[in-house]
């Protein structure tokens, strides 16, 4: 019985082999490409969470630390790259084989019978897929893992923009409170010159009263920017996965924002979105591998065999105790193995439709991306070059012209007011240009926020 069990079981290693060569020839990168892939966008190592500690306790957050220590921690990253991971380990589980089949059986009458000797028989099987039925499959595999891929790249873009947009938020509350503050000493200085004024015979009692209703005003603005600022830390804790009254750090005094925006060609940022969307590329992917299934479910069509090798003691003739046997499968259910290629062929539309809807939405978000940026940077300048330095020459005048009795306070007031305004549109001028780069830099499937350098960090 045991050799013949050991002849039984050198056959199948022969037919799992044979079968194995059956089954290359997949198309798709190697499983160990994909994990290697997978491995270099593994967790945080020790390293890079204590950089992260240290910058989320300095002295200053600018905008590409928040962005990367964001893409460190936020758990819908690891969501995504689990989700990565099943897909990966899914293609080893792909294009193998079924496990063989041994059986056992034994002629109970025999036992301790005196006149029969035991009788028994094993065997042992295994099914071999048609050729090319296991690649169809391993391929598709690896198309959605792939696939899986390209989602973990669109969950860090879309959250590396919800993270640069809420900075850029920070930085206007905060920004917005300075200038609040530098308008409630400029105010009490005011108000102070009329009370000056006051005594000395000249201006009105209803010049400092207007100077206070002002530094009221101020001050519920001041209630209200704190608000917001502590709204804006909250919501950037959570992205960060920290408790939302964790402290931060303040933002940079001054946004790193060019001259003037830099205009390209409008049919290169429409490659650029769509070469490098990873949502689009995903939809391809996953059509692919409809396909593939669509090509495996017509294969299915083709009988699989079943290769065999057994032993049964209770033939008389010894010659005939070893035998091997070769089956297969009828594949005459044709109305089901033709459901299952529309299927997989109406899938492959369906994706193949998402791929083209999404490269026209690419195109459009580009070229309206750069639009806005060309738009904000129009804005910019025109704060820097005519916007503010009126505002002040007003204030100036207005102050100049109060003390020599050549207008009244309420000018003094208004250009005070007009100043303060225009300094508050300023920081969500720039922070408004902040964001449009970095709506330009989803729109064409970059890390916004974060240089090259850190993106791949």
């Amino acid at each position: 019985m045991f050799v013949a069990f050991v002849r039984a079981a050198r056959l199948a290693a022969l037919i799992t082999f044979s079968s194995y060569v059956l089954a290359c020839g997949s198309s798709g990168p190697s499983e160990d490409s994909l994990r290697a892939d997978l491995d270099r966008a593994s967790t945080m190592t020790a390293a890079t969470r204590a950089e992260d500690d240290r910058t989320l306790s300095g002295n200053e957050l600018t905008r590409s630390d928040f962005v990367r220590a964001v893409l460190d921690r936020n758990p819908t990253i690891d969501e995504a790259r689990e989700g990565w991971r099943a897909a990966v380990a899914h293609v080893r589980e792909s294009g193998s084989l079924a496990d063989p089949m041994v059986t056992l059986g034994a002629a109970p009458l025999s036992i301790g019978s005196s006149s029969a000797r035991f009788g028994y028989d094993v065997g042992i099987s295994q099914t071999i897929p048609w050729p090319g039925k296991l690649g169809f499959e391993e391929s598709a595999a690896k198309a959605d893992a792939l696939a899986a891929q390209n989602d973990f790249e669109t969950t860090r873009r879309d959250l590396s923009l919800t993270a640069a947009l809420l900075y850029d938020e920070y930085f206007v509350s905060v920004r917005s409170l300075e200038v609040n503050e530098e308008h409630v000493a400029l105010m009490k200085q005011l108000k102070a010159a009329a009370l000056a004024a006051l005594e000395a015979g000249r201006g009105s009692t209803q010049d400092p009263l207007q100077a206070e209703a002002e530094l009221t005003h101020m001050e519920h603005d001041r209630v209200e920017l704190e608000s917001d600022r502590d709204v804006a830390m909250a919501e950037m804790n959570e992205l960060l996965h920290r408790p939302a009254d964790a402290p931060l750090p303040p933002p940079v005094r001054e946004l790193d924002l060019p001259d003037a925006p830099k205009t390209e060609p409008l049919a290169r940022l429409e490659d650029d979105a769509t070469a490098h969307r990873s949502e689009i590329a995903a939809a391809r992917l996953r059509a692919q591998a409809e396909d593939e299934r669509s090509k495996g479910a017509a294969r299915a069509s083709y009988p699989d065999l079943t290769i065999s090798t057994s032993y049964d003691s209770m033939w008389d003739m010894p010659e005939h105790r070893w035998m091997v046997g070769l089956g297969f499968n009828l594949p005459i259910q044709l109305s089901k193995r033709a459901g299952e290629v529309d299927e997989a062929n109406a899938a492959r539309a369906r994706y193949e439709a998402e791929a083209a809807a999404a490269s026209d939405k690419a195109r459009t978000e580009v070229v309206v991306a750069q639009k806005r940026l060309d738009e904000a940077g129009h804005v910019v300048r025109l704060f820097d070059e005519r916007l503010l330095p009126v505002a002040r020459d007003q204030v100036d005048a207005a102050r100049a012209g109060f003390i020599a009795s050549r207008n009244d306070f309420a000018a003094v007031i208004s250009a005070e007011k007009n100043l303060r305004s225009v300094e508050l549109d300023d920081q969500i001028a720039r922070a408004t240009l902040d964001r449009r780069h970095a709506e330009l830099d989803r729109a064409r499937g970059m890390i916004a926020g974060v240089s090259e350098k850190g993106a791949s960090r």
